[in-house]
């Protein structure tokens, strides 16, 4: 174990990223044309037409991944300093799996209207903006108003990343259960940033028997103590306005998505109907054992790298920011979202099994299959007014 650890610390030295250069700097020629004075005549030209600048610098393929470290992976309210191993990870997959360039950001400071203005004010220098590891419910807010300011995409990976592998996963799931997502009993144990954007995907792909819960229950109007996204949220959930704990909830249910760490018993998951479906994604320790859950369920998912069926939102934001740059689309609408988990769902193939319902998060041709996906259904909904953002 020591020496597992010394190697993550000696790999981590230095960081994990560096600029390189895409054109030769050998010659004053070369060094003229670079810099002065030959790229005053560019300058020139994106100041005449704003939009040669996706042509002539690199922001068209870049990202900003910007995070204020309140909710970061399981380790919480770390802050900005400790969060930038993580940002840069992400930078990294960016790179190894979309092909984008990224550059980690991380703000110091946690009130959002100094982070939607700390944005808004480096927006130019990029094409797309993640959002990363921003506690609820300030994320919700922080994405929406970034969205409606800025003319490129805005994404929360915590949200929707992990709402469109979950939407993936289940849909493959259902493949082999022969059941549809309009006729199911969905329990949603969390309603943080996932928990949330998870309710509202499944929403838009058809289910209407979604129960969300909380740590004081299950979520529904008569509650007093609702924020005002909860209060969404009870509005197009749980139709029979059930109360109760997550026992409850998870009487006769047929799937079970855990978003929030806390520990579900398995007496609740034995009250599930049968052929069910379990994604018990909290890291690093899942809701309830997959080992214990597979007792009662027929597909068990976890967020976990070293058990089957990780749901990873590494197979989702690679490809939907390269085919949305790609497309030049100013946001990442409900359309593309629904198309990312499509091409998720189809890279499985004739491979399904209940130990693999979706693809590896190595598989590069996954972000290749999303991309293309994505860019399709942003350039079919180009100038259609009835697409809405994710963040709607």
């Amino acid at each position: 174990m020591s020496s597992h650890v010394d190697q993550i610390f000696h790999d981590h030295r230095g960081g994990k990223l560096q600029t390189g250069l895409r054109r030769p700097l050998e010659t004053a020629a070369d060094l003229s044309i670079a810099y002065t004075p030959g790229v005053a005549k560019v300058c020139q030209a994106i100041a005449e037409d704003a939009s040669l600048a996706a042509t002539y610098t690199w922001t068209s393929h870049l990202v900003a991944v910007v995070t204020d470290g309140s909710a970061v992976l399981g380790l919480g309210n770390i802050g900005p300093k400790a969060a930038m191993p993580v940002m840069e990870g992400k930078a990294a997959l960016f790179k190894r799996f979309g092909g984008l360039d990224a550059v980690p950001i991380c703000l110091g400071t946690t009130d959002p209207d100094e982070i939607v203005a700390a944005v808004t004010a480096i927006a130019p220098s990029f094409g797309g903006i993640n959002l990363e590891d921003i506690s609820a419910p300030r994320c919700f807010d922080i994405e929406r108003r970034l969205d409606e300011a800025l003319d490129i995409p805005v994404f929360h990976d915590d949200q929707h990343g992990t709402a469109i592998v979950v939407l993936a996963a289940l849909r493959n799931a259902l493949e082999l259960t022969g059941q549809d997502i309009e006729d199911l009993k969905i329990v949603i144990v969390g309603a943080g940033a996932a928990g949330i954007a998870v309710a509202k995907m499944l929403h838009s792909a058809g289910a209407r028997g979604l129960i969300v819960c909380d740590s004081k229950g299950i979520i529904h109007p008569g509650r007093a103590d609702l924020t005002p996204i909860k209060t969404e949220i009870a509005g197009m959930t749980n139709l029979d306005e059930v109360s109760g704990d997550v026992g409850v909830a998870l009487t006769d249910a047929n799937v079970l998505i855990g978003v929030s760490g806390a520990r579900v018993d398995e007496d609740a998951v034995a009250r599930m109907a049968p052929e069910a479906i379990v994604f018990a994604l909290a890291n690093p320790t899942p809701e309830i054992d997959p080992d214990v859950a597979a007792k009662y369920a027929r597909v068990v998912a976890t967020g976990r790298s070293d058990m089957p069926n990780q749901i990873n939102n590494v197979l989702a934001f690679p490809g939907i920011f390269r085919g949305a740059l790609d497309a030049g689309a100013e946001s990442i609408t409900e359309a593309m979202a629904l198309a990312a988990a499509d091409a998720i769902a189809d890279c499985v193939g004739d491979k399904l099994t209940e130990d693999f319902i979706v693809p590896s998060p190595l598989d590069p041709q996954v972000s290749l299959a999303v991309a293309r996906a994505v860019r399709h259904a942003a350039e079919t909904a180009a100038g259609s007014a009835a697409d809405t953002s994710v963040t709607g």
